[in-house]
């Protein structure tokens, strides 16, 4: 399984729209194939840092995901609202147990 863990720090005027593209990218990612979580969340320290955690199937589920234009077009929209670059990190995990 890969994890893909993302944030971007949004500047309060944009903030409801990025919210708003945030949660509209993560129900279009759910569809892809190979995605088994993709959410979007408001940092509860800092209301104007947007949070993504997401799950897939495998490296080649998250490469066909990049490759779909709205996910590049969603990047750079949240990057234009964004104070800076927003920052994202890929995992290879696997589950252990509880």
């Amino acid at each position: 399984m890969i994890i893909i863990t993302g944030s971007a720090q949004v500047r309060a005027e944009h903030f409801e729209e990025a919210l708003h593209l945030g949660v509209e990218h993560s129900a279009r990612s759910r569809k892809e194939p190979g995605c088994m979580a993709h959410n979007c969340h408001v940092d509860a320290e800092d209301p104007l840092r947007i949070v993504f955690v997401e799950e897939w199937a495998d490296m080649a589920a998250v490469k066909a995901h990049f490759a779909v234009p709205e996910s590049g077009e969603f990047v750079a929209a949240i990057g234009a609202m964004s104070v800076a670059a927003p920052v994202m990190r890929i995992f290879g995990a696997e589950e252990v147990g509880r």
